[in-house]
């Protein structure tokens, strides 16, 4: 699309700082999220009975952290007047 098709595009200072903070929310979220799992895998391979433990982490956190980043790219897309991406209904939503 060519810039002049897309439509008018401005953002306060507060609306950026404020999805600015939801950035950072949401890279606090993921870094913890591969730490726990990076730390499970290495407990995993000294003691097999870790491997239970990462195999339950990562079946609950890989769905919430997908549900986190495409609800953080429809706010951007919303934002930005594009079309925004439907979450599977069966997906679960964060805490």
């Amino acid at each position: 699309m060519s810039d002049a098709m897309q439509p008018e595009f401005s953002m306060s200072r507060e609306e950026f700082s404020q999805i600015h903070e939801e950035f950072r929310e949401l890279k606090h979220r993921l870094n913890n999220t591969l730490a726990i799992v990076m730390a499970l895998s290495e407990m995993s391979q000294r003691n097999p009975s870790y491997s239970e433990r990462l195999a339950q982490t990562v079946l609950l956190r890989g769905p919430e952290t997908v549900t986190l980043l495409t609800q953080f790219q429809n706010r951007l897309a919303e934002k930005l007047g594009l079309p925004i991406e439907s979450l599977d209904p069966g997906a679960p939503t964060p805490s």
